[in-house]
């Protein structure tokens, strides 16, 4: 057996060449341990903001990084986690303690997490092209991983692409110190003069940014389900925010042909070429995007077609409906986080990754035609907005994730009957094929234009 100190030797496997072996275990079976070379390991600080800094190693690129410092309580997925445009900018702390057992798969080879028959190429097998967060921070590092489907170490895909990794600290001390004082401006310094606090001036606080447009598609495309456009039941207007790329595969997944477009793309001058609109989750702030705010406001109040959205869909959805959006104290970030359908008093677990929640004061009048949907069982906070059925409208929205990658599965069946609702109202207009969507000059390869074999080759210290 392995032990996660024998897992753990600061720095031995940045510099070992790369090998397969296969030991042998107390019951006689065979397990392959596959082993991957990455840049040397060097003494590493992560510092707050707020003065308290933690020292370790550091694994995956050889250079400082800053960001915000946050935390998910994830116990698997740090494949799926890590690739969430949602988590740019950010300095991303495990909760649980081995990270790197299993490795990580091949991005590019066209297939789906779950292996699902209807499943399509998408672009990614993870839930993007690229590692997204700013910086790595994790107890233990499992140097060496196993898995049927893993291609490389944690530490070799955080170097491929750019991305730094803090390992040997207590992050069972630093989340806690998170969650009292709230998510906190961080730095991990890497090499010489690793120890020296940055200057204050030095933390910069990336929601103060327009994250979106850094991970939002540059240019339309669309993806069909298998078969192709005749095969669809309809076809989706999608208004890319830094969507996960398993929203597009459910999506897929029920029939519906899926055009991405870019976050500020002008969709009310071509609504009426989709069946419906959906918006998805993305970094950052709102109100960082009020073009999309606005354009989401002239569908709602003009277009009599779909609407869902997901995550900062739902707080998009929000602000146009006349609520406001908060920036949290620490987020929710994992897959076990409780929420309770309001109509049913149902409770499902979700997953979930948000900095920012609608706001509503209870003495506050709900704004007509709108009734909160579900709301999260630990805070109250508001996790999804659906329009009345006497306000003629069919939007909807929610702040978890039911694409469920990582995570539970329990609200999956929301892409379903919404993918449903699109087919009806189609049929209801007499329309028997769906949407033309785009025009296809105005569409690119999206990220299939990626070159399949990844990101760039790194540079390995003997």
């Amino acid at each position: 057996m392995i032990s996660s100190a024998t897992l753990f030797r600061s720095g031995a496997c940045f510099r070992a060449p790369a090998t397969r072996f296969t030991p042998s275990l107390t019951r006689g079976l065979a397990t392959t341990i596959n082993y991957t070379a990455a840049p040397a390991s060097q003494p590493a600080t992560l510092h707050l903001k707020s003065g308290h800094k933690f020292e370790g190693q550091s694994f995956g690129a050889p250079r400082s990084s800053f960001g915000e410092t946050v935390f998910t309580t994830s116990i698997t997925s740090y494949t799926e986690s890590l690739t969430d445009p949602s988590y740019q900018g950010q300095l991303l702390a495990f909760t649980q303690p081995l990270m790197g057992n299993y490795g990580v798969p091949d991005n590019f080879c066209g297939k789906s997490p779950m292996g699902h028959p209807l499943d399509v190429d998408v672009g990614s097998f993870l839930e993007s092209q690229a590692v997204q967060a700013s910086g790595v921070i994790v107890s233990n590092l499992a140097e060496r991983f196993s898995h049927f489907e893993a291609v490389e170490s944690l530490s070799t895909w955080c170097a491929r692409y750019n991305v730094p990794g803090i390992a040997g600290i207590d992050t069972r001390a630093l989340t806690t110190l998170l969650r009292n004082q709230g998510s906190t401006l961080g730095a991990i310094k890497v090499g010489k003069d690793h120890d020296v606090a940055p200057n204050a001036n030095e933390f910069f606080d990336p929601m103060a940014e327009n994250l979106i447009a850094r991970v939002s598609t540059k240019e339309p495309y669309t993806v069909h389900p298998i078969g192709g456009s005749s095969k669809a039941r309809a076809h989706v207007a999608l208004l890319d925010f830094g969507c996960k790329a398993n929203i597009v595969r459910c999506l897929i997944r029920e029939g519906a042909s899926v055009t991405v477009l870019p976050w500020n793309f002008d969709f009310n001058s071509v609504r009426d070429q989709f069946d419906g609109l959906f918006l998805s989750n993305g970094p950052g702030s709102p109100y960082s995007i009020p073009e999309a705010i606005e354009t989401t406001k002239r569908a709602i109040d003009e277009w009599d077609r779909p609407i869902f959205g997901i995550c900062m869909g739902n707080q998009i959805i929000g602000i146009a409906a006349g609520l406001k959006a908060f920036r949290m104290k620490f987020g929710n970030r994992g897959a076990n986080q409780p929420v309770v359908k309001l109509s049913t008093g149902r409770v499902y677990i979700t997953s979930q990754n948000h900095g920012y929640a609608i706001e509503h004061n209870e003495d506050e009048k709900w704004p007509d035609m709108w009734v909160p949907w579900y709301v999260n069982a630990n805070d109250g906070t508001i996790e999804g907005i659906i329009s009345h059925a006497d306000s003629g409208k069919n939007v909807r929205s929610a702040q978890f994730h039911p694409e469920s990658r990582g995570g539970p599965e329990d609200t999956y069946h929301l892409f379903k009957e919404w993918v449903d609702d699109v087919a009806a109202v189609k049929a209801k207009k007499g329309l028997e094929k769906p949407a033309l969507g785009l025009d296809p000059s105005l569409l690119g390869k999206g990220p299939f234009e990626a070159i399949k074999t990844g990101a760039p080759s790194i540079a390995v210290a003997a």
